[in-house]
């Protein structure tokens, strides 16, 4: 038993059992001691985060498939499970009776739950955004939530009563803590540490990229911040204050997103592999042994005759066989002249074929298109802090940086352009369109999208973009239009035919969708894989798209 997609959650009860919960679906229980997985059990769409009760019987798994799951340990024997969301479930925790559970989803709300029957006892209501972290009060009568609206909110639980609203200055905030004192532990998106201890309010610039997870350790007064800066600090709070304990750079394979104490030494971390991975704090050492490279695969392209396809693992597939090895996550592919640009988590920019590094950014990359400016070749490479990396050809041909634009203030999550524009959409729902003779800011639409924006492509006459809200949006001589998509699951990736008068569409939920421009109407629908789609490119060879997928498989879409 082993991970197959990225390890997205992560939890810890006492010594004795770890859980994970991965972009393959699983939930995993493993035993601290000897690393073996005990038992395994599946969600309908990717497990985000898991919990332990506080006695450690039960274990709670968030969900995407809008779902929270309580599980028996060790059993993992499905004792209820959690409905009433309408969107993924970011996160679940027991109250420290471990009679009620609180979950919050990207529906905006939070829900509590009876772990015996089920039932939904209270739906809070109050964020305008996300709603992405939660954490109970010690005495179980209060809990705090964070958003991507920027805010934290304090809850009366028996009442569902709002009681405080925190505001962070609009930062979105993913992850906060609470302290058995009330203290409050917040990492935001521009890498800021923030306590809040009744009115008093202190930030401390902890990292250079944001602060994906924090985690609290009560008995003594620990507290772990993990970034997408690619670093992990261990801090002593006293007295209101940061001291810090440890720190370290993380190994390519882990990623930022959740972290779990572990003993009284060590602390284990997601990674993009099979299993988790283990740092002590004390020795600065990691311990990775065993952690086999991840299946999935997270970009597709088509060029010059042959597929080219990389994932997780950070390994360049030619046509299905291995060839350059990255080293770590990529999540694009672009053709670039004679070159193939790809990058990814570690924030690098490399030459995909020969493996050469060509730029290093100080956060992950996402996307990423070529464009014309001045008769030459450009590409422009989104990033998770909202700017464009760009790039060109020296008169040797030779791919050379050429500087960056601040296209959004979050991340983009797509690219593309035409002879005008670089257009761009953001995980706020933003799309933006920066003329590329200048770079100026040409129209900057904020509520593009319902719910994130999540890839976008240029078409015959303009450009179409996709998002949560599972829209398709085609942006023509300045006006948008809306298609709801047959997908039921967060359409995740987009790519046009030859012509652009086809698109093709993928979702998290495996499916993927045609639309003729022509017609303006879907005209085909199908669900290759149960896992989901990355990514899709058009083959002109052979008339068809290929999709990658999750499970780590390349599949044929016949246009």
């Amino acid at each position: 038993m082993k991970h197959f997609a990225p390890i997205s959650g992560i939890a810890s009860f006492a010594q004795r059992y770890i859980a994970t919960a991965g972009y393959d679906n699983q939930v995993i229980l493993w035993d601290v001691q000897t690393k073996q997985a005990i038992h395994r059990v599946l969600h309908d769409h990717l497990a985000n985060q898991c919990a332990f009760s506080p006695d450690g019987t039960l274990l709670v798994s968030a969900s995407s498939d809008y779902s929270a799951r309580i599980w028996d340990v060790p059993s993992l024997r499905l004792k209820v499970a959690l409905v009433g969301h309408e969107d993924d479930v970011e996160m679940a925790a027991f109250n420290p009776a471990g009679d009620t559970v609180a979950t919050c989803s990207r529906d905006h709300t939070i829900r509590l739950f009876d772990v015996a029957t089920g039932a939904c006892l209270n739906v809070l209501r109050g964020h305008q955004s996300d709603v992405i972290s939660v954490s109970w009060a010690a005495d179980g009568a209060t809990l705090i939530s964070s958003s991507d609206d920027g805010t934290i909110r304090r809850w009366q639980v028996g009442t569902g009563e709002q009681l405080e609203s925190i505001d962070l200055d609009g930062v979105e905030t993913d992850t906060i803590a609470l302290a058995s004192d009330g203290t409050i532990f917040a990492g935001d998106d521009e890498g800021r540490l923030t306590l809040i201890d009744g009115a008093n309010k202190f930030s401390l610039q902890a990292h250079a990229a944001g602060i994906k997870r924090v985690v609290w350790d009560d008995r003594k007064r620990w507290l772990i911040s993990l970034s997408y800066d690619r670093s992990v600090v261990l801090w002593q709070v006293e007295g209101g204050k940061f001291h810090k304990l440890a720190q370290s750079s993380l190994p390519s394979l882990i990623w930022p997103r959740s972290c779990t104490f572990v003993g009284e030494q060590q602390i284990a971390f997601v990674t993009f592999g099979s299993t988790y991975g283990l740092w002590n704090h004390v020795t600065g050492e990691w311990d990775l042994d065993g952690i086999g490279e991840a299946v999935s695969l997270n970009a597709v392209v088509r060029h010059g005759g042959h597929t080219y396809a990389i994932g997780d693992a950070g390994l360049l597939l030619i046509n299905g066989q291995p060839s350059t090895p990255i080293g770590s996550l990529c999540n694009f592919l672009l053709p670039f002249a004679d070159s193939i640009l790809t990058g990814g988590q570690m924030g690098q920019v490399y030459d995909a074929v020969s493996g050469q590094l060509l730029y290093q950014h100080r956060s992950p990359l996402n996307c990423a298109t070529t464009y014309y400016r001045d008769g030459k070749l450009h590409a422009a490479v989104g990033t998770y802090t909202g700017e464009a990396l760009l790039f060109a050809l020296d008169e040797q041909g030779q791919v050379q940086y050429q500087g960056e634009i601040q296209l959004h203030d979050n991340a983009i999550k797509g690219i593309a352009a035409d002879e005008q524009y670089l257009f761009s959409v953001c995980a706020t729902a933003a799309v933006a369109f920066h003329r590329i003779s200048d770079y100026a800011l040409d129209r900057y639409i904020e509520r593009a999208h319902e719910r994130i924006s999540n890839g976008c492509a240029s078409i015959d006459g303009g450009f179409a973009s996709i998002g949560r809200d599972l829209k398709l949006r085609l942006w023509r001589d300045g006006q948008s239009e809306a298609f709801t998509t047959p997908h039921q699951h967060s359409v995740k990736c987009i790519a046009t035919s030859a012509d652009r008068k086809l698109i093709a569409t993928g979702s998290y939920g495996g499916t993927v969708a045609l639309f003729d421009l022509h017609s303006r109407s879907w005209v085909s629908q199908r669900k290759p894989t149960t896992s989901g789609i990355s990514s899709i490119t058009y083959a002109p060879e052979a008339g068809a798209f290929i999709a990658s997928s999750y499970d780590g498989r390349l599949y044929p879409i016949e246009a």
